[in-house]
Protein backbone atom coordinates (compact mmCIF):
# COMPACT_ATOMS: atom_id res chain seq x y z
CA UNK A 1 0.00 0.00 0.00
CA UNK A 2 2.87 2.37 0.75
CA UNK A 3 4.21 1.91 -2.79
CA UNK A 4 0.84 2.83 -4.30
CA UNK A 5 0.56 5.86 -2.02
CA UNK A 6 4.01 7.10 -3.03
CA UNK A 7 3.20 6.61 -6.71
CA UNK A 8 0.13 8.82 -6.39
CA UNK A 9 1.99 11.48 -4.37
CA UNK A 10 4.97 11.62 -6.73
CA UNK A 11 2.66 11.99 -9.74
CA UNK A 12 0.84 14.86 -8.02
CA UNK A 13 4.14 16.44 -6.89
CA UNK A 14 5.60 16.57 -10.41
CA UNK A 15 2.34 17.79 -11.90
CA UNK A 16 1.80 20.55 -9.34
CA UNK A 17 5.38 21.82 -9.60
CA UNK A 18 5.09 22.23 -13.38
CA UNK A 19 1.63 23.76 -13.07
CA UNK A 20 2.69 26.26 -10.37
CA UNK A 21 5.54 27.59 -12.54
CA UNK A 22 3.33 28.08 -15.60
CA UNK A 23 0.51 29.68 -13.58
CA UNK A 24 2.76 32.27 -11.99
CA UNK A 25 4.29 33.13 -15.36
CA UNK A 26 0.79 33.63 -16.75
CA UNK A 27 -0.27 35.68 -13.71
CA UNK A 28 2.75 38.00 -14.07
CA UNK A 29 2.18 38.48 -17.80
CA UNK A 30 -1.61 38.93 -17.67
CA UNK A 31 -2.15 40.42 -14.20
CA UNK A 32 -5.00 37.96 -13.50
CA UNK A 33 -5.99 37.53 -9.85
CA UNK A 34 -7.54 34.13 -10.54
CA UNK A 35 -4.31 32.91 -12.11
CA UNK A 36 -2.29 34.17 -9.13
CA UNK A 37 -4.66 32.31 -6.79
CA UNK A 38 -4.29 29.19 -8.89
CA UNK A 39 -0.49 29.54 -8.71
CA UNK A 40 -0.66 29.81 -4.92
CA UNK A 41 -2.98 26.80 -4.88
CA UNK A 42 -0.44 24.73 -6.82
CA UNK A 43 2.43 25.81 -4.55
CA UNK A 44 0.40 24.78 -1.49
CA UNK A 45 -0.41 21.43 -3.13
CA UNK A 46 3.28 20.89 -3.88
CA UNK A 47 4.16 21.59 -0.25
CA UNK A 48 1.41 19.22 0.86
CA UNK A 49 2.81 16.36 -1.23
CA UNK A 50 6.22 16.92 0.38
CA UNK A 51 4.60 16.74 3.82
CA UNK A 52 2.80 13.52 2.91
CA UNK A 53 6.02 11.92 1.64
CA UNK A 54 7.72 12.98 4.88
CA UNK A 55 4.87 11.47 6.88
CA UNK A 56 5.06 8.18 4.96
CA UNK A 57 8.80 7.95 5.57
CA UNK A 58 8.41 8.71 9.29
CA UNK A 59 5.58 6.18 9.65
CA UNK A 60 7.79 3.32 8.45
CA UNK A 61 10.21 3.57 11.36
CA UNK A 62 10.31 0.36 13.46
CA UNK A 63 8.80 0.15 16.95
CA UNK A 64 10.95 0.95 19.97
CA UNK A 65 10.56 1.09 23.75
CA UNK A 66 9.01 4.56 23.57
CA UNK A 67 6.62 3.72 20.72
CA UNK A 68 6.00 -0.04 21.02
CA UNK A 69 3.37 -0.07 18.28
CA UNK A 70 5.48 1.88 15.80
CA UNK A 71 4.97 5.24 14.11
CA UNK A 72 2.09 4.43 11.75
CA UNK A 73 -0.01 7.33 13.00
CA UNK A 74 2.55 9.83 11.66
CA UNK A 75 0.69 9.53 8.34
CA UNK A 76 -2.52 10.66 10.05
CA UNK A 77 -0.83 13.61 11.75
CA UNK A 78 0.78 14.94 8.56
CA UNK A 79 -2.45 14.45 6.63
CA UNK A 80 -4.21 16.61 9.21
CA UNK A 81 -1.38 19.16 8.88
CA UNK A 82 -2.04 19.20 5.12
CA UNK A 83 -5.68 20.08 5.78
CA UNK A 84 -4.58 23.00 7.95
CA UNK A 85 -2.17 24.14 5.23
CA UNK A 86 -4.88 24.10 2.58
CA UNK A 87 -7.24 26.09 4.77
CA UNK A 88 -4.81 28.61 6.23
CA UNK A 89 -2.56 29.23 3.24
CA UNK A 90 -4.41 28.17 0.11
CA UNK A 91 -7.91 29.30 1.00
CA UNK A 92 -6.79 32.33 3.01
CA UNK A 93 -4.55 33.84 0.34
CA UNK A 94 -7.01 33.09 -2.48
CA UNK A 95 -9.83 34.80 -0.61
CA UNK A 96 -7.60 37.77 0.16
CA UNK A 97 -6.51 38.08 -3.47
CA UNK A 98 -10.09 37.81 -4.68
CA UNK A 99 -11.50 40.44 -2.32
CA UNK A 100 -8.54 42.74 -3.06
CA UNK A 101 -9.14 42.57 -6.83
CA UNK A 102 -12.89 43.05 -6.42
CA UNK A 103 -12.26 46.22 -4.42
CA UNK A 104 -9.39 47.31 -6.70
CA UNK A 105 -10.01 45.72 -10.11
CA UNK A 106 -7.16 45.70 -12.63
CA UNK A 107 -7.41 44.92 -16.36
CA UNK A 108 -6.10 41.58 -17.61
CA UNK A 109 -3.38 42.25 -20.19
CA UNK A 110 -3.25 38.90 -21.95
CA UNK A 111 -6.13 36.42 -21.91
CA UNK A 112 -4.51 34.09 -24.43
CA UNK A 113 -1.62 33.13 -22.17
CA UNK A 114 -4.08 32.39 -19.37
CA UNK A 115 -6.13 30.07 -21.55
CA UNK A 116 -3.01 28.24 -22.74
CA UNK A 117 -1.76 27.75 -19.18
CA UNK A 118 -5.19 26.67 -17.94
CA UNK A 119 -5.39 24.14 -20.76
CA UNK A 120 -2.01 22.61 -19.92
CA UNK A 121 -2.85 22.72 -16.21
CA UNK A 122 -6.04 20.76 -16.83
CA UNK A 123 -4.03 18.12 -18.72
CA UNK A 124 -1.37 17.82 -15.98
CA UNK A 125 -3.88 17.95 -13.13
CA UNK A 126 -6.28 15.59 -14.88
CA UNK A 127 -3.48 13.05 -15.40
CA UNK A 128 -2.49 13.20 -11.73
CA UNK A 129 -6.15 12.91 -10.69
CA UNK A 130 -6.63 9.86 -12.94
CA UNK A 131 -3.61 8.09 -11.42
CA UNK A 132 -4.89 8.88 -7.91
CA UNK A 133 -8.40 7.71 -8.78
CA UNK A 134 -7.18 4.38 -10.20
CA UNK A 135 -5.08 3.65 -7.12
CA UNK A 136 -7.90 4.72 -4.81
CA UNK A 137 -10.39 2.45 -6.59
CA UNK A 138 -8.10 -0.53 -5.99
CA UNK A 139 -8.71 -0.15 -2.27
CA UNK A 140 -12.52 -0.18 -2.39
CA UNK A 141 -15.57 -1.08 -4.45
CA UNK A 142 -18.02 1.26 -2.72
CA UNK A 143 -19.00 4.77 -3.83
CA UNK A 144 -16.54 7.67 -3.54
CA UNK A 145 -17.91 9.38 -0.41
CA UNK A 146 -18.38 6.14 1.52
CA UNK A 147 -14.93 4.95 0.47
CA UNK A 148 -13.31 8.16 1.74
CA UNK A 149 -15.20 7.92 5.04
CA UNK A 150 -14.11 4.31 5.55
CA UNK A 151 -10.60 4.72 4.09
CA UNK A 152 -7.68 4.18 6.47
CA UNK A 153 -4.88 5.48 4.21
CA UNK A 154 -5.30 9.27 4.03
CA UNK A 155 -2.29 9.71 1.76
CA UNK A 156 -4.43 8.33 -1.07
CA UNK A 157 -7.61 10.33 -0.57
CA UNK A 158 -5.78 13.53 0.46
CA UNK A 159 -4.15 13.71 -2.98
CA UNK A 160 -7.48 12.87 -4.61
CA UNK A 161 -9.14 15.68 -2.61
CA UNK A 162 -6.44 18.13 -3.66
CA UNK A 163 -6.60 17.18 -7.34
CA UNK A 164 -10.41 17.36 -7.36
CA UNK A 165 -10.27 20.83 -5.79
CA UNK A 166 -7.56 21.85 -8.27
CA UNK A 167 -9.64 20.81 -11.28
CA UNK A 168 -12.64 22.68 -9.87
CA UNK A 169 -10.45 25.76 -9.30
CA UNK A 170 -9.20 25.64 -12.89
CA UNK A 171 -12.79 25.65 -14.13
CA UNK A 172 -13.56 28.72 -11.99
CA UNK A 173 -10.41 30.46 -13.23
CA UNK A 174 -11.41 29.78 -16.84
CA UNK A 175 -14.96 31.03 -16.28
CA UNK A 176 -13.69 34.16 -14.51
CA UNK A 177 -11.30 35.01 -17.35
CA UNK A 178 -13.87 34.27 -20.03
CA UNK A 179 -16.58 36.38 -18.36
CA UNK A 180 -14.16 39.28 -17.87
CA UNK A 181 -13.10 39.11 -21.53
CA UNK A 182 -16.63 38.86 -22.94
CA UNK A 183 -18.28 41.49 -20.72
CA UNK A 184 -15.38 43.78 -19.86
CA UNK A 185 -16.43 43.55 -16.20
CA UNK A 186 -13.22 43.09 -14.21
CA UNK A 187 -14.98 41.94 -11.07
CA UNK A 188 -15.39 38.43 -12.53
CA UNK A 189 -11.65 37.77 -12.18
CA UNK A 190 -11.69 38.62 -8.46
CA UNK A 191 -14.91 36.66 -7.98
CA UNK A 192 -13.24 33.60 -9.53
CA UNK A 193 -10.41 33.93 -7.03
CA UNK A 194 -12.94 34.08 -4.17
CA UNK A 195 -14.66 30.97 -5.55
CA UNK A 196 -11.30 29.15 -5.66
CA UNK A 197 -10.71 30.14 -2.02
CA UNK A 198 -14.11 28.79 -1.01
CA UNK A 199 -13.45 25.50 -2.81
CA UNK A 200 -10.12 25.15 -0.99
CA UNK A 201 -11.72 26.03 2.35
CA UNK A 202 -14.48 23.45 1.88
CA UNK A 203 -11.94 20.82 0.83
CA UNK A 204 -9.77 21.55 3.87
CA UNK A 205 -12.71 21.28 6.29
CA UNK A 206 -13.84 17.96 4.81
CA UNK A 207 -10.30 16.61 4.81
CA UNK A 208 -9.73 17.67 8.43
CA UNK A 209 -12.98 15.94 9.44
CA UNK A 210 -12.00 12.67 7.76
CA UNK A 211 -8.45 12.60 9.17
CA UNK A 212 -9.50 13.65 12.68
CA UNK A 213 -11.06 10.27 13.39
CA UNK A 214 -7.97 8.42 12.18
CA UNK A 215 -5.74 10.62 14.32
CA UNK A 216 -7.85 10.03 17.44
CA UNK A 217 -8.12 6.29 16.76
CA UNK A 218 -10.66 4.64 14.47
CA UNK A 219 -11.70 1.01 14.61
CA UNK A 220 -11.17 -1.36 11.70
CA UNK A 221 -13.90 -1.60 9.07
CA UNK A 222 -16.97 -3.75 9.96
CA UNK A 223 -15.97 -6.66 7.70
CA UNK A 224 -12.70 -7.02 9.63
CA UNK A 225 -14.45 -6.90 13.01
CA UNK A 226 -17.11 -9.41 11.89
CA UNK A 227 -14.43 -11.68 10.44
CA UNK A 228 -12.39 -11.66 13.63
CA UNK A 229 -15.50 -12.42 15.69
CA UNK A 230 -16.43 -15.28 13.35
CA UNK A 231 -12.95 -16.81 13.60
CA UNK A 232 -12.93 -16.58 17.40
CA UNK A 233 -16.40 -18.13 17.68
CA UNK A 234 -15.52 -21.04 15.38
CA UNK A 235 -13.50 -22.95 18.01
CA UNK A 236 -15.40 -25.59 20.05
CA UNK A 237 -13.76 -24.52 23.29
CA UNK A 238 -15.13 -20.95 22.91
CA UNK A 239 -18.45 -20.46 24.67
CA UNK A 240 -18.96 -16.84 23.75
CA UNK A 241 -17.08 -13.92 22.16
CA UNK A 242 -17.79 -10.95 24.41
CA UNK A 243 -16.05 -8.00 22.76
CA UNK A 244 -13.99 -7.36 19.64
CA UNK A 245 -12.11 -4.07 20.01
CA UNK A 246 -9.94 -2.88 17.14
CA UNK A 247 -7.74 0.15 16.54
CA UNK A 248 -5.88 1.39 13.46
CA UNK A 249 -2.35 2.25 14.55
CA UNK A 250 -1.62 3.15 10.92
CA UNK A 251 -2.99 2.35 7.45
CA UNK A 252 -1.35 -1.11 7.53
CA UNK A 253 -1.45 -1.83 11.28
CA UNK A 254 -4.58 -3.02 13.09
CA UNK A 255 -4.51 -3.86 16.77
CA UNK A 256 -7.16 -6.35 17.97
CA UNK A 257 -8.29 -6.98 21.54
CA UNK A 258 -10.62 -9.94 22.10
CA UNK A 259 -12.60 -10.84 25.20
CA UNK A 260 -13.44 -14.55 25.01
CA UNK A 261 -15.49 -16.74 27.36
CA UNK A 262 -14.19 -20.33 27.17
CA UNK A 263 -16.15 -23.47 28.03
CA UNK A 264 -16.07 -24.27 31.75
CA UNK A 265 -14.49 -27.68 31.18
CA UNK A 266 -11.65 -26.29 29.04
CA UNK A 267 -8.20 -27.12 30.40
CA UNK A 268 -5.37 -24.64 30.61
CA UNK A 269 -3.53 -26.36 27.77
CA UNK A 270 -6.67 -26.33 25.61
CA UNK A 271 -7.19 -22.61 26.17
CA UNK A 272 -3.52 -21.89 25.44
CA UNK A 273 -3.63 -23.93 22.22
CA UNK A 274 -6.87 -22.29 21.05
CA UNK A 275 -5.51 -18.79 21.68
CA UNK A 276 -2.38 -19.58 19.65
CA UNK A 277 -4.41 -20.97 16.73
CA UNK A 278 -6.86 -18.06 16.91
CA UNK A 279 -4.03 -15.53 16.77
CA UNK A 280 -2.44 -17.25 13.78
CA UNK A 281 -5.68 -17.59 11.81
CA UNK A 282 -6.76 -13.97 12.39
CA UNK A 283 -3.40 -12.65 11.17
CA UNK A 284 -3.44 -14.99 8.17
CA UNK A 285 -6.93 -13.94 7.07
CA UNK A 286 -6.39 -10.23 7.79
CA UNK A 287 -2.73 -9.32 7.02
CA UNK A 288 -3.19 -5.80 8.37
CA UNK A 289 -3.80 -7.23 11.85
CA UNK A 290 -0.33 -7.13 13.40
CA UNK A 291 -1.08 -7.58 17.11
CA UNK A 292 -3.82 -9.66 18.78
CA UNK A 293 -4.53 -9.58 22.51
CA UNK A 294 -6.96 -12.22 23.81
CA UNK A 295 -8.50 -12.02 27.28
CA UNK A 296 -10.10 -15.15 28.69
CA UNK A 297 -13.00 -13.97 30.82
CA UNK A 298 -16.69 -14.66 31.46
CA UNK A 299 -19.33 -12.48 29.85
CA UNK A 300 -19.98 -9.41 31.98
CA UNK A 301 -23.45 -8.45 33.13
CA UNK A 302 -23.01 -4.99 31.69
CA UNK A 303 -21.68 -4.05 28.29
CA UNK A 304 -20.00 -0.96 26.90
CA UNK A 305 -22.15 1.24 24.73
CA UNK A 306 -20.62 3.09 21.84
CA UNK A 307 -22.37 6.15 20.44
CA UNK A 308 -21.91 7.06 16.76
CA UNK A 309 -20.69 10.56 15.96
Amino acid sequence: MAAESKKVIYAALVGNTLIAITKFIAAIISGSSAMASEGIHSVVDTGNQILLLYGLKRSQRPPNKYFPFGYGKEVYFWSFAVAIMIFAVGAGISLYEGVHHILNPEPIENYTINYIVLGFAMIFEGSAWLIGWKEFRKTTKTNYFRAVHRGKDPSLFVVLFEDSAALTGLVFAFIGNLCSQLTGILYFDGAASVAIGLVLGGTAIWLAYETKGLLIGESANPEVIDGVRSIAASYPSVKNVNEVLTLHMGPEFILVNLSVDFQNDSSGESVKSTIAKMDQKIKAQFPRVKRVFIEAEAKADTSLEFADD
